[in-house]
């Protein structure tokens, strides 16, 4: 008897003898071995068990069951039909994908991923509401990193917060001092493609019009100075914590 195996893999994993030796495995036989001979632990005479059903399991007739059958629809089940491609709705196997994204800052600065839109897209282009960009680990800045500022610390102590606790600064169009914000966000996602920004991730959130950027208590000052050096905002900016609400203005 033959076997027809299709394989599905990614445009950059395209490796011949790994695809091979991949799938030779998937349809390898699973080893077996004898199961030993059940032996309940517990003393196998219905008679004998301490607890017992006082009554007797209900029976049904084989007319109810017929009446039950015909009662029922049958579910709808997805088979394994020879048309069946698991693939068809994942971006990266589509053909007109050259090669997958080398970094998710690149998805995000060229193009965007919609999280929120739903529906038709009107006049023909699709309507972006948010947009996420997320910073690569690093280990080279902590020399550039400075203590918290006194103040913040205090903050910290009455409040009983870590520095590791993830803080959020927000950026409106109002301290964008005349820059689009649209603009502010290309900015800000090549600087977190350069790994300015530690320990950082954004979203533009483009239906209330604001960039949340999101980082640990620990880097929010110094991630603060870059954002005012870097994209020229003014006035302050309030760092707020998930269920503590706003714990520092800077």
């Amino acid at each position: 008897s033959s076997m027809e195996v299709v394989l599905h893999y990614r445009p950059h994993q395209r490796d011949v003898i790994k695809l091979q030796k991949f799938a030779e495995a998937a349809v390898k036989e699973f080893p077996s071995r004898q199961l030993p001979r059940f032996a309940p632990w517990f003393p196998n005479d219905l008679h004998r068990l301490p607890l017992k059903p006082k009554k007797h399991a209900p029976v049904i007739t084989c007319e109810e069951a017929e009446e039950l059958k015909q009662l029922s629809t049958p579910s709808e089940y997805v088979t394994g039909s020879s048309d069946y491609d698991c693939t068809k709705n994942l971006v990266e196997f589509h053909s007109s994908l050259k090669h997958a994204p080398t970094s998710i800052q690149a998805e995000a600065v060229h193009r965007p991923i919609n999280l929120d839109y739903q529906g038709e897209p009107s006049n023909g282009k699709q309507k972006l509401k948010r947009s996420w960009s997320v910073s690569l680990p690093s280990t080279e800045l902590k020399e550039k990193i400075r203590p918290l500022s006194q103040e913040l610390q205090n903050n910290l102590e009455r409040l009983k917060l870590h520095a590791f606790y993830r803080a959020k600064w927000t950026i409106e169009q109002t301290i964008c001092n005349n820059q689009n914000l649209e603009d502010i966000w290309i900015k800000l996602n090549r600087l977190i493609k350069q790994n300015e920004l530690p320990s950082c991730n954004a979203t533009i959130q483009r239906s209330v019009g604001q960039i949340w950027i999101f980082c640990d208590i620990l880097y929010c000052e110094y991630v603060r100075n870059i954002l005012r050096e870097k994209l020229s905002l003014t006035d302050k900016m309030n760092l707020l914590v998930h269920k503590y609400g706003i714990i520092f203005s800077l």
